[in-house]
């Protein structure tokens, strides 16, 4: 008999943003992802300018996040 071992992650787990919970795609998770194709933020929660530095990778970056920094992209900072 042959044991089967099952996989740390299922696809289902890889399969959304372990940020904000949004649907990832496999494509997304190979190039933005980590080493293990998971999604650390995505398109929903993140900006492009962050994605393709690192952020869906879980790399700490130095572009500011905007759900943190009042003001950015657009937003109004509350008075």
């Amino acid at each position: 008999m042959i044991g089967v071992t099952a996989a740390q992650w299922s696809t289902g787990d890889r399969s959304t943003c372990q940020h904000c919970g949004a649907h990832v795609t496999d494509r997304f998770r190979r190039v933005f992802g980590d080493d293990r194709d998971r999604a650390h933020r995505c398109d929903e929660c993140d900006t492009y300018a962050r994605l393709s530095r690192g952020s869906a990778a879980g790399v700490d970056i130095s572009v500011p996040d905007s759900e943190t920094s009042p003001g950015r992209h657009g937003g109004e900072a509350d008075a």
